[in-house]
């Protein structure tokens, strides 16, 4: 019985020892992490709006004519030119 009580207080300084470990760790780099994510995000936003950006702007273009008309014959708005 002495045994399985030793195990368990055992088990449970490890634990504790694991938990406060996990947390320093996260501690002293959250920035580091914070950073990395950081960055991740905006390269895939950077990526996102490069592929969307050439079908807006080709929807928002107005298409060419493939043939024109002639020359008009029409006044100049300044007289005397």
């Amino acid at each position: 019985m002495q045994k399985l009580i030793n195990v368990i207080a055992l088990l449970s300084g490890l634990t504790s020892l694991g938990l406060i470990a996990g947390g320093g760790y996260l501690l002293l780099n959250k920035d580091a992490m914070i950073e990395d994510v950081r960055e991740q995000a905006t390269e895939e936003i950077t990526k996102a709006i490069t592929e969307a950006l050439p079908g807006l702007v080709q929807s928002a273009m107005p298409k060419m004519p493939e043939m024109t008309g002639g020359v008009t014959n029409a006044k100049p708005a300044i007289p005397g030119l």
